[in-house]
C-alpha cells in the first residue's frame, strides 16, 4: 500500500512496517476512486484538441489512472466540457450529465466553458456551463494546454481526497434529483425558472394593460 494511505498518527512497530498498514476507510475509498477516473469522450471546440493531446503518450494520463476515455455516459464519472457551449448543445449536455452514475464530476475546460470566453453575451453561446450543471474544477485558458488540463485533473483528485463517505450526497437517504433538461426555443429556457418567468410575464401584461 502506498505511503499516502498510511495514517501517521498511529505508530506501527518497526518489525511490522513492511506487512501492516493502518489507514481509514475514507482514505482507502477516495484513493481507489481518484486512481480510476473514467473521463467521457466529449469535445465541443478547439479545447477538445488539447484534451486529445493530453491523452497521448507524450503526457501519459495513465500515470493518474485517467487514460480510459469512455464513449458512453453510463461508464463515465468525469465530464470534461471542452469548448464553446452553444444554446443548442446545452440540452444534450444536461441529458448526458443526468445519465452519468454517481459519483460524477464536471470540469469546465477553457474560457468558453467557464464563462463564455470571447463569445460571452453572444446570441447563441451560454456564459458558462455552470449555469446549468454543477462544475467541480475550472481550467482557465483559451485554449488551455495539456499541462493545464492535467493540473486540473490533479486538483480534482485533491478534491476527491477531501470527501468523506459520511457526507457525500450519493450515500445519503435523499435521492439525487435529475437536472431538468433546458427547453430550446427562440431562446434557452431553464424549467427551474418557470415560476419566475410566469411572474415576469404577468407583470409585463399588467404594465401593457
Amino acid at each position: 500500500m502506498t505511503d499516502e494511505l498510511k495514517n501517521p498518527n498511529i505508530p506501527v512497530p518497526a518489525e511490522l512496517e513492511g506487512t501492516v498498514t493502518i489507514t481509514t476507510l475514507d482514505k482507502l475509498y477516495n484513493w481507489s476512486r481518484r486512481s480510476s477516473i473514467f473521463p467521457m469522450i466529449f469535445g465541443l471546440a478547439c479545447c477538445a484538441i488539447e484534451m486529445i493531446c493530453a491523452a497521448s503518450s507524450r503526457f501519459d494520463l495513465a500515470r493518474f489512472g485517467m487514460e480510459v476515455f469512455r464513449a458512453t455516459p453510463r461508464q463515465s464519472d468525469l465530464m470534461i466540457v471542452s469548448g464553446t457551449v452553444t444554446k443548442k448543445m446545452v440540452p444534450q449536455i444536461v441529458r448526458l450529465y443526468n445519465q452519468m452514475p454517481e459519483p460524477k464530476y464536471v470540469m469546465a475546460m477553457g474560457a468558453c466553458a467557464s464563462g463564455g470566453g470571447p463569445f460571452k453575451e453572444g446570441y447563441n453561446v451560454v456564459s458558462g456551463i455552470d449555469k446549468f450543471i454543477p462544475v467541480d474544477v475550472y481550467v482557465p485558458g483559451c485554449p488551455p494546454t495539456p499541462q493545464a488540463l492535467i493540473f486540473g485533473l490533479i486538483k480534482l483528485q485533491e478534491k476527491i481526497d477531501q470527501q468523506s463517505i459520511k457526507s457525500v450526497p450519493w450515500y445519503n437517504s435523499d435521492a439525487i434529483e435529475a437536472i431538468p433538461i433546458p427547453i430550446l426555443g427562440p431562446d434557452l429556457i431553464d424549467p427551474r425558472q418557470g415560476s419566475q418567468i410566469a411572474r415576469e410575464m404577468a407583470v409585463a401584461t399588467e404594465a401593457e394593460a
